[in-house]
């Protein structure tokens, strides 16, 4: 059966037989969509070099839980809500 590598709460990989429903950029945690523009543009101009800090996860709850913000992207208009007041946004998801 197949696997997938996703991030989880405390920053750790784990492996899941469900595949992470949010992709991120490890170095400048950010989390957005998995057909963000941003992300896949940064593949296509660094081959190779992008992919070593991308990470995946399974929900929006997860990406906040390891520190990750929204995408100002792919997720606008989640990233200026988070950006409003991260801790209510947060909270949104139970996340302290």
């Amino acid at each position: 059966m197949k696997t997938y590598k996703l991030l989880g709460a405390d920053g750790n990989t784990y492996e899941s037989e469900t595949p992470g429903t949010l992709g991120g950029n490890g170095k400048l945690k950010i989390y957005g969509r998995l057909d963000c523009p941003s992300a896949l543009s940064a593949i296509r101009r660094f081959p190779g070099s992008y992919e070593k800090s991308r990470v995946f996860f399974a929900d929006e709850k997860a990406a906040l839980e390891a520190g990750y913000r929204p995408c100002g992207r792919c997720m606008r208009a989640k990233y200026r809500e988070y950006t409003a007041n991260p801790d209510a946004y947060k909270a949104k998801f139970g996340v302290e």
